[in-house]
């Protein structure tokens, strides 16, 4: 009888060899916790397609942050909700909108601690829900959502933003809040481009969480989901035209779309575990199907080993938390 030359297997003996063989590591200063601050509602209000997870009002976002803070985040990523929308999403860059009072109050709260990062987007603050505005046939007009953008952009970088996520998807989006921004001397306001966005179908319980007005679709704005080497190439275009950092959303359906744009790009890439990816979990570790806090973490750690160098999660409180747990 021959026996193995090569026994991988000693790197797996006990659990302290795995600890010290393991090739990727997380830590919660890689984590950021996305936020949702409604107008005009006095308590929070439970998303019931996402378990855990609510809509804010500014006193319980307020509590939300100071404990992202304590758990050791690297940062939030604030959505608004307004109590009224137009066309052209006027509250989005009204300084007393709901987004940049938020913005303001957790700048105060929390602002020597983590990022403060916004959503730079029209979305949540249209009558139609796209995130742009909509042109006389009612498709997305690239250019004039553009000069929203801007306006939208030294609205948040004058609040305190510290981060702006541009998620939209517009050609050019990069380039045109950057000269905004400097141009207004907010040089150091950094932008966080949502490169590859792919039009998938895993954002229904977002659209519950921001109250979505959406009719139609986003697919001639956000990417095709069968299209790999797109989404590098947006990253690369969005690097080119000054983002700081690049992201790859959803996580888990595109890891190889993540891998590719780690590969090509030379700042920190980022991905977003979005709300139907933490709805699957929740709802099949409620039925009994999967261990949650295994499936949350291996979650994470395969997101992390594809090549995020961090992770947009509504698990991140929770997962720093275990993860200083086990220090």
């Amino acid at each position: 009888m021959s026996f193995p030359q090569h026994r991988p297997r000693r790197l797996r003996h006990t659990p302290a060899v795995r600890r010290l063989a393991r090739e990727t590591h997380l830590v919660p200063s890689q984590l950021v916790l996305p936020l949702f601050v409604r107008e005009g509602i006095a308590d929070p209000v439970p998303i019931s397609s996402m378990p855990g997870v609510h809509q804010h009002t500014l006193d319980s976002l307020r509590a939300a942050a100071a404990d992202a803070a304590t758990a050791g985040l690297g940062g939030v990523m604030l959505f608004g909700v307004p109590a009224v929308r137009d066309a052209v999403g006027s509250g989005a860059d009204d300084p007393r909108g709901i987004l940049n009072v938020a913005t303001e109050a957790l700048v105060a709260e929390v602002g020597d601690a983590l990022v403060v990062q916004t959503d730079l987007c029209l979305d949540e603050f249209t009558d139609h829900g796209h995130c742009g505005v909509l042109d006389a046939r009612g498709g997305v007009d690239n250019d004039a959502t553009l000069e929203r953008y801007a306006a939208m952009a030294l609205a948040q970088a004058r609040a305190g933003s510290g981060m702006l996520g541009l998620s939209g998807m517009m050609d050019g989006q990069v380039a045109h809040v950057r000269a905004a921004l400097d141009a207004e001397g907010f040089t150091d306001t950094l932008l966080l481009a949502y490169s590859a966005k792919y039009a998938g179908a895993f954002y229904g319980p977002f659209r519950e969480a921001v109250d979505s007005q959406l009719t139609g679709d986003r697919r001639t704005y956000q990417l095709d989901p069968g299209n790999g080497r797109e989404g590098v190439r947006e990253a690369l275009l969005d690097v080119d035209e000054g983002a700081d950092v690049v992201m790859v959303k959803p996580a888990l359906p595109y890891l190889d779309v993540l891998a590719d744009v780690r590969a090509a790009v030379d700042v920190p890439v980022w991905a977003y575990q979005v709300s139907g990816e933490y709805a699957m979990v929740e709802a099949a570790a409620a039925n009994g199907w999967i261990d949650r806090r295994r499936a949350i973490e291996e979650s994470l750690v395969s997101i992390r080993r594809a090549g995020a160098d961090a992770i947009l999660t509504y698990w991140a409180a929770e997962a720093a938390r275990w993860l200083r747990a086990d220090l």
